[in-house]
């Protein structure tokens, strides 16, 4: 599993970046999306009910 994490990251970054360069205001939809998709895969674990890690 671990080795699909580090094959998707490059790979979504160069398919992004090209499509920025093709069209340069889906910029704005790519970040969007981009900071969706962290701030949810962050939330979801302690949503589920996970343990918080720290104090």
């Amino acid at each position: 599993m671990m080795g699909m994490q580090i094959v998707i990251g490059p790979v979504s970054a160069l398919i992004a970046g090209i499509l920025i360069l093709l069209m340069p205001r889906l910029l704005n939809y790519i970040v969007a999306a981009w900071l969706i998709l962290t701030g949810l895969t962050g939330l979801v674990p302690h949503l589920m009910g996970g343990t918080v890690m720290g104090p």
